[in-house]
């Protein structure tokens, strides 16, 4: 039974437990403020009248302040407090915060991040250290940021797994200086290149996976594996991939493609990834039948009839029908009937795999174009990309056109990215148009040589910008020489002449050639504008002008013919230009159709009376489910002079035309049994057909070596005049030479390889043949 002295005993034990509670309560409500740990909102309850700052060296007491932000008098609960130490430690300027109530004023104390001396990288080499700098966000002078740095580091690694170099690591290490300095090091381990040693497929059944490969920009790695960058894994990449590959099957028939899967797995040995692209290909379609259905009362369907570019029997495209949109809305437009839209409806035909397109004109919602914002162009002129628009403010509005000016824009290669969008306006009936685009360099200066077995070797210099000035114009300027020649080119090309759809080019440029490889000299000056058009979708017609100053010197006096054209001459010719081509609009992927013809007449001023008349058709295709590929091109030239014989220069040579001679191997030649030089006279006429063939040859495919056969016809001949003196004489009639060759083409990282061997089936006893030729075509 407990006393009353025992239960006073006991009570005093029990309160000075609960004072002993008290004060351990209080402590750790202080030093939870002080670490920074959240407390109940009902823990404690502060009013400051002052905030004292300590320990700041580089930032003011008032910018301290300002990232706390608490309020002076008034009730501030302990979560409160907190919340303003975590306000100072996520500013990421300093490297230590305390947080001490003292009664109705609160200390600050704070310790910063020291600045940072001097930034270094090391164990670097396949990177240097000016590219690793320009990549990271800390800079000399900055405040040191721990958070900054390792985001710096994962950027860094980023750029070493583009360059394939997935086991990359980098370590930000930080060495104290005095002074609240330190020494930011980058401590990178590169690991080695990881390749995709196969690019496989799963699924495709009408393309091969050497077809399919051909298409992609993600390669798989070959035989110079230490000099391709483009067989190393890059996600971006891969995704792109896909979208090629999506368009590469839509274009051709197969409207139910889909790309089920696409993985990249490392080996075993973590030494290369097996990337595999599963896919679905689905049916192959064609077109059976299109016409045009009109549901607006007053418009005729039959006045739409002929603008159909869709044909049966070809295979589906969307380019087809995206053509015969324009081409009707075109014609809407230019009838000024408004608010009138083409919908497509597509059809299918299981039994027979075929498609039927109603073309259907619906009213349209009355809709107009408010505003178009335009972002992202710094060095672009927002009226470069307007041109790209076929609608401006007020306008009505056309979601499709939306899309053909995203495409439009990307065709223009100035825009690594271009994203449009629209949104609803001031009102119901208004779109705002929002246009947002990435710019990527458009310049280029490269340095490099040429060889060929003909011409020997010779170097080359070419400066070019794809948007001079920001403007959407180009400038070009080429400076080569080789053994015997020395050119220089500059070329100017303004595509919305006068704010409208025409083309003005400015060409001019001087060449000279020497004795080295015939028996005179020549130079000549020239200065070439153009204006040019578009006629309907594929075609163009252009006019110019051409100023020509030519001369030929240093004949070898035992020539009598070139002895004749010695001398200078001045040539002015105004002439037109036709072209047509169906490569661009897309409605044949597999192939197209190019033609082009024009003629130049001289004789307004000058020393010269002539017409000028060319002609170049090409046709190329695939076959073979796209494995061999096609090309055929037929070339011809007529010169005709009314005031005189026509001289060297003015005169058709077989360069390139004819394959299996030398560079003026064929045609009328100052041959004589007395004559050494046996130079080339060149003729008033040439024509040429070359056939020609590329297939694979069974090397890998990432070896970027196949074969081809070729044969080529033609002939250069007619001269005015083929007597200088009485035992001397030119044949210069049509002597039809054949040749017959096979090529093997490598594709390798330094430029393209072409090497051809050739027999001449059919020549004259004086042409120069070339049995073997090589060339090589390279920039640096």
């Amino acid at each position: 039974m407990l006393n009353l002295s025992s239960v006073c005993k006991l009570n005093a034990a029990i309160f000075r437990k609960w004072i002993n509670l008290s004060f351990m309560v209080f402590g750790l409500i202080v030093a939870g403020l002080a670490t920074g740990l959240s407390l109940p909102a009902s823990a404690q309850s502060f009013e400051f009248s002052s905030v004292q700052v300590s320990g700041n060296v580089f930032f003011e007491e008032a910018t301290v302040r300002r990232y706390a932000a608490v309020p002076l008098g008034q009730p501030l609960s302990a979560a409160e407090l907190n919340a303003a130490y975590q306000r100072l430690v996520n500013s990421g300027i300093f490297e230590l915060v305390t947080l001490t109530p003292l009664g109705d004023r609160l200390d600050i104390e704070v310790v910063e991040y020291p600045v940072i001396n001097v930034i270094a990288f090391e164990g670097n080499t396949q990177i240097k250290d000016e590219n690793l700098a320009a990549m990271i966000g800390s800079a000399s002078s900055d405040v040191y940021s721990p958070a900054k740095a390792e985001a710096d580091a994962q950027t860094l690694i980023l750029a070493y797994l583009e360059a394939g170099r997935v086991a990359a690591s980098v370590e930000p290490r930080v060495i104290r200086r005095s002074g609240s300095r330190v020494d930011l090091v980058f401590e990178i381990a590169e690991g080695k290149v990881v390749e995709i040693e196969r690019l496989g497929f799963v699924g495709n059944r009408s393309f091969s996976d050497r077809r399919l490969r051909q298409i992609l920009k993600t390669k798989q790695a070959g035989l110079l594996r230490q000099l391709v960058m483009r067989d190393t894994l890059i996600p971006e990449r891969i995704n792109l991939d896909k979208r090629l590959l999506k368009d590469f099957y839509l274009s051709r028939g197969y409207i139910d493609f889909n790309i089920l899967n696409a993985s990249a797995d490392l080996t075993r040995e973590r030494d290369g990834y097996f990337v595999t692209f599963t896919v679905r290909e689905g049916l192959h379609y064609k077109f059976k039948k299109a016409k045009i259905v009109s549901e607006i009362p007053g418009v005729n369907a039959d006045d739409f009839v002929k603008l159909i570019s869709v044909k049966e029997g070809q295979s589906y495209t969307p380019s087809a029908i995206d053509l015969t949109i324009r081409r009707i809305e075109s014609l809407i437009i230019k009838r000024g009937s408004d608010f009138i839209s083409v919908d497509p409806r597509i059809k299918r035909n299981l039994a027979d795999q075929t498609i039927n397109v109603d073309f259907v004109l619906v009213k349209a919602q009355r809709i107009f174009v408010e505003r178009i914002d335009i972002h992202g162009n710094v060095a672009t002129l927002d009226r470069v990309i307007r041109n790209q628009f076929r609608s401006a403010e007020g306008d009505p509005f056309n979601k499709r056109e939306l899309q053909q000016t995203a495409e439009r824009l990307r065709a223009l290669g100035f825009f690594a990215d271009v994203a449009i969008s629209s949104q609803t306006g001031s009102s119901s009936d208004q779109k705002i148009i929002d246009l947002a685009v990435v710019e990527k360099p458009t310049g280029s200066l490269s340095f490099g040589f040429a060889y060929s077995v003909s011409t020997g070797v010779g170097l080359n210099l070419s400066l070019s910008e794809a948007n001079f000035l920001g403007r959407g114009q180009s400038l070009t300027l080429k400076l080569t020489t080789g053994t015997s020649n020395e050119d220089i080119y500059v070329s100017f090309s303004e595509p919305t002449f006068l704010n409208r759809d025409l083309t003005f080019n400015l060409s001019a440029g001087k060449s000279s050639t020497t004795g080295s490889s015939a028996s005179y000299n020549t130079s000549n000056q020239m200065f070439l504008p153009q204006l040019s058009f578009p006629m309907g979708e594929m075609g163009r017609f252009s006019v110019n002008a051409n100023y020509d100053k030519s001369e030929i010197s240093k004949v070898d006096t035992t020539n009598p013919i070139l002895l004749l054209d010695q001398g200078k001459q001045t040539i002015f010719s105004l002439g037109y230009g036709l072209s047509y081509d169906t490569r661009k609009s897309g409605l044949n992927p597999t192939g197209g159709v190019l033609i082009k013809f024009d003629q130049d007449f001289s004789g307004l001023t000058g020393d010269i009376k002539s017409m000028r008349t060319r002609f170049l058709g090409m046709v190329e295709g695939s076959v073979m489910k796209e494995a061999v590929s096609y090309r055929m091109i037929s070339e011809g030239g007529v010169y005709k002079r009314t005031n005189g014989n026509s001289r060297l220069t003015e005169r058709f040579f077989a360069r390139g035309k004819i394959r299996g001679f030398d560079r003026n191997g064929i045609g009328p030649r100052d041959y004589h049994e007395n004559v050494v030089s046996q130079d080339a006279l060149g003729g008033n006429y040439f024509a040429s057909l070359k056939m020609e063939a590329d297939f694979p040859i069974g090397m890998p495919e990432e070896y970027q070596i196949t074969g081809g056969v070729f044969y080529d016809m033609g002939s250069v001949w007619g001269l005015d005049n083929t007597t200088g003196y009485a035992d001397f004489t030119v044949d210069d009639g049509f002597h039809l030479r054949q040749v017959a060759g096979l090529s093997v083409f490598w594709t390798t990282p330094v430029g393209p390889l072409r090497f051809n061997w050739t027999k001449a089936l059919q020549s004259q006893g004086y042409d120069k043949v070339q049995n073997f030729d090589l060339t090589l075509s390279t920039k640096f």
